[in-house]
């Protein structure tokens, strides 16, 4: 008996309600995980020395060769030669002014109503000229794809590659936002009878933080609109693929899932994916394992028949057939992996949204009903996102899918992962964004990178520290659940690092990793080098790469890209007007930043000292 089969036939005969279920099956995977217990190391990354590069020693670049010497790579992140040699004074000075002004509190609080006093001061034309000498000119690349090839050519003739981002955000008041949200995330059932279905708190859409954009500097937001709005988004993630395959070898262009659809099925899809994990969870501490690495937590098949039956999930001998239909618990056991393959997103999406009951014994919707347009809204979603991927493929650009709060993301990382499978067969197409400050993130970096390791696809990921801290905290410390925020800064250091190492080993290993290190911080791009010549990664294997935003860090770019790393800078681009919402971000990133440390104003100041006292007044970028 298939588990499609008995799990319709387990529903009816225990609830006798609900009908046609079905769960499709999910492929077959080995039960035999190689990862192995890692004890979690406090990193200390503020005394990593850097120095000219010398002839020294280093690990081979072969994983079966030890202690074989070779030529360490360093970098000097104070040579500000090297750092702006793409640069002309002109480009220094206005760096220096934007980065001052970002430092004046009134003018980064109150920059909308400066912004549209400039308007009416200076006319359209004189507004868009200034800002183009300034906040624009620093952080946006140009207006469309051809505009931005310049920027994207000269910054490529100094190593540094593109991340095409198109940067153009609504301009909406918080009551609009508020009522966008709240449209897109209930569903007809939930406002039909508000509080009939079970749903748990954090996957429910709450208008107190309707709008997305509260306390978040570093991330676009998309806000839903219709579907129409969602085929405009699609194509113009189209075009920005495009314009990245034709301005750049190997770049990148980045996509944000709740452009794509109705964030509706993102919050119910992460609240069962949820659920079926706390489901497992509850099964291996009754098998007394819950104090073991995630990937160490195996159910064993007899006593996981005995718990099921007791449950009242069905008879033992169709939890037999089940696990011998789907090909699992081979081994004697069952590990969360296994797990999640019962769940795959080519089932029809109203019965893929199950979740199992625990008092009852039984699986039962997440909602009562879904209506026939609500399912094709989920469909279009899950369509938009291969007809991307299929045009990055097209294109040779690499797909990076963004992270967004935790409430979607088990969603938007379930997607992304079944994107990498697809299209990940041969190298790496398709990434995913972990963010470190969340306490899971380490767990979701092992299960990925094991999921691809079993079933022979190329792990593709981009590590961040995350975008939605302030908002996340708030948001649970109102509604009631627990902080999925790291306690402090250092706590989150120290889970980049922990997963940062953890993808190098797989590299080290295998080779099929890829990982995008996106940081300002000199301090974690030391420490990744540091790691890299530990393990003989070598900038021209292209399996790390570096990532900053345009006009932030140069420091750390453009020695790392003249150096040999593939490095690569977030480019924004769009019309002046339209990415007002984009810079004012920047505005209050840039603020503290810079007041947290002064290294970046300070080595602008020397390398224009530097040029004036040589001579060098009209200098100009040579390539």
């Amino acid at each position: 008996m298939s588990y499609t089969k008995f799990v319709a036939a387990l529903v009816r005969a225990n609830s006798g309600k609900v009908r046609n279920i079905r769960i499709s099956t999910g492929r077959c995977r080995s039960t035999v995980a190689s990862t192995k217990r890692r004890e979690e190391k406090d990193q200390q990354v503020d005394g990593c020395s850097v120095v000219a590069a010398v002839p020294v020693e280093l690990i081979s670049e072969s994983k079966n060769v030890k202690n074989k010497k070779l030529n360490n790579i360093h970098i000097d992140f104070d040579n500000t030669e090297e750092a702006y040699k793409s640069k002309d004074n002109i480009e220094l000075l206005r760096s220096l002014l934007v980065f001052k002004l970002c430092t004046i509190d009134v003018l980064v609080d109150k920059n909308k109503e400066l912004i549209a006093l400039s308007r009416k001061v200076f006319g359209q034309w004189m507004f868009e000229k200034l800002m183009k000498l300034t906040f624009y000119g620093q952080f946006v690349a140009g207006e469309d794809h051809n505009s931005i090839k310049p920027l994207i050519q000269k910054n490529q003739a100094f190593g540094v590659g593109a991340v095409l981002d198109y940067s153009v955000e609504e301009d909406l008041t918080q009551e609009e936002a508020e009522k966008k949200e709240m449209d897109a995330c209930v569903s007809e059932a939930e406002k039909g009878s508000p509080g009939a279905d079970h749903r748990e708190k954090k996957y429910k859409a709450h208008r107190q933080f309707g709008d997305r954009r509260g306390g978040v500097t570093s991330a676009r937001t998309y806000f839903y609109a219709d579907e129409s709005k969602c085929d405009n988004q699609m194509e113009t993630f189209i075009n920005c693929i495009k314009a990245s395959g034709g301005a750049s070898a190997n770049g990148f262009s980045a996509i944000k899932m709740t452009a794509l659809g109705r964030p509706q099925f993102l919050l119910q899809f992460s609240e069962v994916l949820v659920k079926w994990r706390h489901f497992f969870n509850f099964l291996a501490a009754q098998q007394g394992k819950s104090e073991m690495m995630v990937l160490e937590q195996k159910l064993e098949l007899e006593q996981l028949k005995e718990s099921l039956t007791k449950m009242g999930v069905g008879a033992k001998d169709d939890i037999e057939n089940w696990i011998t239909g789907e090909k699992l618990g081979l081994s004697g056991a069952i590990d969360l992996l296994d797990w999640n393959g019962l769940i795959n997103d080519t089932t029809a999406i109203s019965n893929l949204l199950m979740v199992p009951n625990l008092a009852k014994g039984h699986l039962e919707p997440l909602l009562n009903k879904f209506t026939a347009e609500e399912e094709r809204q989920m469909k279009r979603m899950l369509q938009r996102l291969d007809v991307l991927a299929k045009h990055a493929m097209e294109n040779g650009v690499r797909l990076m899918v963004d992270a967004e709060q935790t409430y979607f993301q088990p969603a938007i990382s379930r997607l992304t992962l079944e994107m990498q499978r697809k299209f990940n067969t041969e190298k790496p197409i398709i990434f995913n964004t972990y963010q470190c400050y969340l306490k899971e993130a380490y767990d979701n970096v092992t299960m990925d990178v094991e999921l691809s390791r079993r079933e022979g696809w190329y792990f593709g990921a981009k590590l961040v520290r995350g975008a939605y801290m302030y908002q996340e905290r708030d948001r649970a410390k109102e509604i009631g659940y627990e902080d999925p925020i790291n306690p402090d800064y250092e706590a989150t250091n120290r889970m980049y690092h922990k997963c940062l190492e953890y993808v190098l080993e797989e590299i080290e290993h295998s080779r099929k990793a890829n990982i995008m290190v996106a940081t300002h911080n000199e301090d974690t791009v030391k420490y990744t080098l540091e790691k890299m010549n530990e393990m003989g990664l070598l900038p021209t294997e292209n399996k790390v790469y570096f990532g900053q935003l345009l006009g932030m860090c140069d420091q750390i770019s453009f020695p790392l890209g003249q150096a040999g790393f593939p490095v690569y800078k977030y480019v924004p681009y769009g019309p002046v007007n339209e990415v007002i919402p984009y810079l004012s971000r920047r505005a209050q990133e840039n603020r503290g930043f810079m007041k947290g440390s002064q290294r970046e104003r300070s080595l602008l100041w020397t390398e224009l000292k530097r040029r004036v006292l040589g001579g060098q007044i009209f200098y100009k970028p040579v390539y």
